[in-house]
């Protein structure tokens, strides 16, 4: 017999609802739904903002690309260029380094 899902409490608490997103953000199963989702979350220029920080991160790591360069090639500002570098190189959250590192990974060590 299948377990019912509770439906959440109201709540204003920001970690609780950070953490329920999380949760509904692991629950894609590859980049299609994962899409699909985020087309349902974000609008078309939030969205936007998020492939532009990525996209970043990933320029930021895999190649010598100065800030300039890559605001150049790109037209991302170079205050978020400089605010992505710093989260990927000395914030302790870790989250770009680790998407990054699991991307690198073979598809069988996933």
């Amino acid at each position: 017999m299948e377990q019912a899902i509770t439906p959440p409490a109201p709540t204003r608490d920001g970690d609780a609802l950070t953490e329920d997103l999380c949760r509904a953000l692991l629950t894609p199963g590859n980049a299609e739904e994962m899409a699909r989702l985020l087309s349902d979350l974000c609008t078309p220029q939030e969205i936007r903002t998020l492939a532009e920080r990525w996209h970043v991160a990933r320029l930021l790591d895999g190649t010598d690309l100065s800030y300039r360069d890559i605001h150049d090639a790109t037209g991302v500002s170079t205050t978020t260029i400089v605010r992505v570098a710093r989260f990927l190189r000395q914030e302790k959250n870790l989250g770009y380094r680790a998407a990054i590192d699991r991307l690198e990974e073979p598809n069988d060590a996933r």
